[in-house]
């Protein structure tokens, strides 16, 4: 089998020398990470302490979910200030400690941006429910008179992401019903109005605020998102957000053929007419020349729910955003052939804009891969995990997950780490229903687990109350409780102990740096056989072979073994021939 072209490469960003171009990006989810004040909840203090553990690790930049003053209705995506702290996480003193302790350690901050929408109890939206109909105050969000008799009916059929309708009905004064307001998500978080200009001004400034605090960089929520079709249509078919993924489905048969395997929202005449509309590009080129005004390379990550790859893509060319998630490579699972396929694609779209390409495996929004990966289909995505679906064989899944770390770490471009991957975490897939939080549980009464399971509290210490996440207060309780199963994954298990998944990350982000694997190219070699299950690459020094078949597999004679995610998976039949096991990958000299 010959070897299949280069499909694209990091090096031809736009600028390749820019930090962000291949970085490998930590996730902090804040009321999860660390807990420095002993009230169970995670803040910045707690993130501050820990700064040390992540430049350890290697990463090159860390992002923060947000933090802002919010009533947590949707853990902080639904924002009352932005430009405050809430009292949960500490105080923009706190913040400002933290960026200059990260920074001293070399490490960029990227914070977290929401402006598709705010909190209900954002000064603009109380606001305008004192404000008269057609009001100013009104028109920063989007208010409508219902249909049918007496406004009755929602202005339109648009669902809401989190279940149920996407329109709430306000009650005047005087006891009369008043008009409807759109929320996407949850009732709690009213859409802004993109098409005031008063929005638009408001959110440039927002970003000067935190540029001028010495921010490195935003990732924009719901970055398909903000503005709608003119007329705000019906539209035939509803995409369910859980976990991060928007799957369709469909009421009216509209939407079927543009769904994607990746179950994203399409693009084209089936695209939601609140979803992936040309006036968001408008909105990030203003954002761009905003960010160009500073130096230090300030960056915006998008997340964008949208396909094909191509319409990803467009969100990043040089005048818009810097990167935009790839959320194909998360969806794609424990299979060869679709990873490769996304792969081929991702490399051959970034390179057409001059963009780098991004990877990830697993957030705030998604099942934990190496729970993902250890269930009867490791392609499946489901919308968390209750005692009593399918669980996970987690042994299998902790094994896959570390491969899988090395396929996605061997990639060219940027990769980011989700808070507790470099840990092995698994998901908590027995939560109660009583102690779960995230809206979409509630507000699809539990058809939807929701996303709870992969934001539960990190483990730091085994034998400390709530595994070291509140520090040195034993009768702290954590927001969320963790699994017995945690113990054995907390870090002072993990940080300089051979073969543990932290140090397997920790290896591979430094050869990774040494190797210049980021800025490199990526070459299928004649090893490559993803029907069959193996994947082999070539990125500069580094040969990847990823065995995600059933069988082992013996690899080229000759060839230096740089890292290998399981040691055991390596064995030598004497005669110089060594094979690597299934549900195991292995970086190996080119």
């Amino acid at each position: 089998m010959t070897s299949e072209p280069t499909t694209g490469a990091a090096e031809a960003t736009t600028d390749a020398t820019a930090w962000w171009a291949d970085a490998v990006i930590y996730q902090v989810y804040p009321r999860s990470f660390a807990d420095g004040n002993g009230d169970g909840m995670g803040d910045l203090v707690g993130v501050t302490e820990r700064l040390n553990y992540l430049a350890d690790l290697g990463v090159d930049a860390v992002w923060l979910s947000p933090f802002y003053t919010s009533p947590q209705a949707d853990a902080g995506y639904d924002v009352a200030d932005y430009r405050d702290v809430d009292p949960r996480f500490g105080t923009l003193a706190d913040f400002d400690e933290m960026l200059r302790e990260a920074h001293d350690l070399g490490l960029k901050i990227i914070v977290d941006l929401v402006p598709n929408h705010t909190s209900d109890e954002h000064a603009w939206f109380q606001e305008a429910l004192d404000a008269a109909e057609g009001s100013a105050a009104r028109d920063r969000y989007i208010f409508r008179d219902g249909r049918g008799e007496g406004g009755a009916e929602p202005p339109n059929n648009w669902q809401s992401i989190f279940g149920g309708p996407a329109w709430t009905r306000l009650t005047n004064d005087d006891g009369t019903p008043g008009q409807w307001y759109l929320h996407l998500f949850d009732t709690k978080q009213p859409d802004l109005n993109w098409e005031n200009p008063e929005v638009r001004a408001e959110m440039e400034d927002v970003l000067r605020f935190w540029l001028d605090r010495g921010v490195d960089g935003f990732r924009v929520d719901v970055a398909h998102g903000m503005v709608k079709a003119e007329g705000l249509p019906d539209w035939s078919a509803k995409v369910a957000m859980v976990a991060g993924n928007e799957n369709e489905e469909v009421t009216g048969g509209a939407a079927e053929e543009g769904a994607a395997e990746g179950n994203m929202a399409p693009s084209g005449e089936n695209t939601p007419p609140y979803f992936d509309q040309e006036g968001v590009h408008e909105i990030y080129r203003a954002w761009h020349r905003v960010l160009a005004e500073y130096d230090g390379d300030r960056m915006m990550v998008a997340e964008a729910w949208v396909e094909p790859m191509s319409r990803i893509f467009r969100y990043v060319r040089s005048d818009e955003m810097h990167q935009a998630f790839n959320f194909g490579f998360l969806l794609a699972g424990w299979d060869a052939a679709r990873i490769h396929a996304n792969v081929s694609e991702t490399l051959t779209e970034a390179a057409a804009v001059n963009a780098p390409a991004t990877w990830v495996l697993s957030n705030h929004d998604t099942v934990r891969h190496s729970t993902r990966y250890g269930l009867a289909d490791p392609t499946s995505f489901p919308k968390g995990i209750a005692a009593e679906d399918e669980q996970p064989d987690e042994e299998l899944g902790l094994a896959r997950g570390r491969a899988a770390a090395l396929i996605m770490l061997g990639l060219p471009g940027s990769a980011y780490v989700y808070q507790g991957d470099e840990l092995g975490l698994p998901e908590h897939t027995t939560l109660d229903a009583s102690v779960r939080q995230d809206p979409s549980f509630f507000r699809t009464e539990g058809a939807e687990r929701g996303r709870d399971g992969c934001r539960v509290p990190l483990p730091w210490e085994a034998d400390a109350a709530s595994y070291g996440f509140s520090g040195d207060s034993p009768d702290a309780e954590p927001w969320l409780p963790q699994p017995e199963s945690f113990e054995q994954y907390a870090a002072d298990q993990q940080v300089n102990v051979a073969g543990s998944t932290y140090e397997l990350y920790r290896q591979a982000l430094s050869l990774r740096s040494q190797l210049s694997v980021g800025s490199g190219a990526l070459e299928w070699t004649e090893l490559n056989q993803p029907d069959a299950g193996i994947l082999a690459y070539r990125n500069g020094k580094v040969q990847l072979v990823a065995n995600l078949s059933g069988e082992a597999y013996s690899l080229p004679e000759g060839a230096g073994v740089l890292l290998v995610s399981d040691e055991s998976a390596l064995t030598n039949d004497g005669g110089g021939t060594e094979t690597l096991a299934p549900n195991a990958a292995v970086w190996l000299t080119a």
